[in-house]
């Protein structure tokens, strides 16, 4: 493979569908907070919370150089990643890949996710292709080795969160299929749970939810490959997103290893050490990040381990009385010292120690966050000086809706904003029902608004010379009026909607696959939906073509 591009796979049937780009505004598009937005426009007041303006060419620079001059174990974290690939089947591609990150001087640009039901929402796609693509700009602009890595977040043990997959289904309609849940759920980190026998119906589930296509039968046989009973969860989910990105050299991680932990033992020591400090930091850059309008993403406990134990569960680890607490168990601080280092397996980070793990663990230049992930990172600058390792540069995620063609052409042929549907309400319908109407009718609607609230005006004005009692009469008869006429003009637009479903139908289409069921789409729908619909195609078309400008949700044709 070329090391200035990325490999795509021509796909005639998809690439003439897959052309339309059009940029909605980041800061317009439902959910985004400020902090998202001033990263994009506004970089400045952000700066001290970041190790640099991914925007700026020299920012990069200085990251892989921080990343390059920084010691991680090559060997022992790459091979620990060839026993991984070589359970799930990795492509050549990926395996490639892997060869040059062990490399001296590769660098990596790392983005991760929880092992999400059948691959998850949209967006850990859209993370994994903007890992790629930012890989491939290094590797050209600057000439330096670079690979993708994906870090599957599977220690987490909210089952909840990766159970349930949602597609959309023939009408556009959101289906949620849900795993069954193993034994432990809820309680074991997901790594450790082993999917159980019911997945083949929860399979069947989702093939009848998906509309048929050309493409369906060979994405069910990857799906059934891949989720099978007895397997662990992220392995599954590991095996489907090598399937999906692994030709194109996406390096697959699941940190649920725990072969893992002895690489990063003196991170989990130094936290052990000084308990309660990364907390503080994160607190305090928090503290930081509201003065200044923003708002805190990680309310951090001073009184806590930014660790877990692995004993029985997935425990937080409180200190009291004299004493570190999780779970069941119990150490003095000098026992607990003694444990993580004897046995660094049976911890894990929390969500402000896991980026330091990661960095430890990869020569990280770039890590490619959601907008959320985005906001408490900025709480970290101080944490990753503690531990002594290079923040790397923080890239937020590409952000895109993809509609089939007919979606796109409604809202350019109507001039409807898209962060407009989010609304689950009619709204700009009626807008567009009402600017349907014909001229003669809405002139004649709004002139016989006219004609009557004036000489009612001027009436309820000049009674009161008569009989001040009487204005009360004249301004009821004046509402009645008033509201007689605007019910027959709802009565007109209902009359419309009537006359007009062709309008009605593609509203509402297109409203459910951007905000099904009010939700953004990229949050809500699993990518296997898309693949269902546009096939290998579609990546093909998104790794070579997917916008990463940082201020834009973009609006993409499949």
């Amino acid at each position: 493979m070329d090391d200035s591009s990325v490999p795509v796979h021509p796909q005639p049937s998809t690439q003439g569908a897959a052309s339309t780009r059009i940029p909605v505004d980041i800061r317009r598009y439902p959910g985004i907070r400020r902090l998202a937005g001033d990263y994009a426009y506004a970089f400045e007041p952000l700066a001290p919370f970041y190790a640099g303006n991914p925007a700026r060419p020299e920012a990069w620079q200085s990251a892989i150089e921080r990343a390059q001059a920084h010691a991680v174990d090559r060997q022992a974290i790459a091979d620990l990643i060839t026993a991984q690939q070589q359970r799930r089947g990795a492509p050549a591609e990926a395996r490639a890949a892997l060869d040059r990150l062990r490399q001296d001087g590769t660098v990596a640009v790392v983005t991760g996710q929880q092992a999400g039901a059948f691959g998850g929402p949209l967006y850990t796609l859209l993370k994994a292709v903007t890992a790629l693509r930012l890989a491939a700009r290094v590797r050209q602009d600057h000439q330096t080795p670079a690979v993708a890595v994906f870090w599957i977040d599977s220690e987490d043990h909210d089952w909840d969160e990766v159970s349930s997959c949602t597609v959309l289904d023939g009408d556009a309609q959101a289906r949620t299929i849900r795993l069954p849940a193993p034994a432990g759920a809820g309680a074991l980190p997901v790594g450790r749970l082993t999917l159980a026998d019911g997945v083949d119906a929860a399979l069947d589930e989702l093939a009848e939810a998906l509309p048929p296509t050309e493409f369906t039968a060979s994405l069910m046989t990857r799906l059934r490959s891949a989720y099978k009973a007895g397997l662990s969860t992220s392995e599954a989910f590991g095996r489907l997103l090598e399937f999906t990105l692994g030709e194109f050299g996406l390096i697959v991680y699941d940190a649920a290893d725990p072969a893992a932990k002895a690489l990063v033992r003196d991170v989990f020591v130094r936290e052990a050490q000084f308990p309660g400090r990364t907390a503080e930091l994160a607190i305090e850059a928090g503290s930081d990040l509201v003065r200044l309008g923003y708002h805190a993403q990680v309310i951090a406990h001073a009184d806590s381990l930014s660790l877990f134990s692995l004993d029985g569960g997935r425990h937080p680890i409180r200190f009291a009385d004299g004493a570190f607490r999780a779970g069941d168990r119990a150490w003095t601080p000098p026992d607990l010292l003694s444990e993580v280092r004897a046995n660094p397996a049976g911890f894990s980070p929390n969500v402000l120690l896991r980026p330091i793990v990661q960095d430890t663990l990869f020569p990280t230049v770039a890590y490619v966050a959601g907008p959320n992930e985005l906001a408490y990172l900025g709480q970290l600058k101080p944490v990753y000086a503690h531990f002594g390792v290079p923040m790397p540069l923080m890239v937020p995620r590409a952000s895109a809706t993809l509609l089939d063609a007919a979606g796109v052409r409604f809202l350019g042929r109507h001039g409807v904003a898209l962060e407009t549907l989010h609304a689950q309400d009619e709204s700009v319908l009626n807008r567009l029902l009402e600017a349907a109407l014909p001229g003669g009718v809405e002139g004649a609607y709004q002139a016989a608004a006219a004609a009557i609230d004036g000489p009612m005006q001027a009436l309820v004005q000049a009674v009161p010379a008569i009989d001040p009692t009487l204005e009360g009469a004249a301004r009821s008869v004046a509402g009645k009026i008033n509201h007689e006429l605007q019910g027959l003009h709802a009565k007109i637009i209902h009359a419309a909607k009537r006359r007009d479903e062709t309008l009605r139908r593609q509203f509402t289409r297109t409203r459910s696959q951007a905000f099904p069921n009010g939700h953004a789409q990229e949050r809500t729908v699993g990518f296997v939906s898309f693949l269902n619909r546009s096939g290998p195609g579609l990546v093909d078309h998104l790794v070579r073509d997917l916008p990463l400008d940082p201020g834009s949700h973009w609006v993409v044709t499949v």
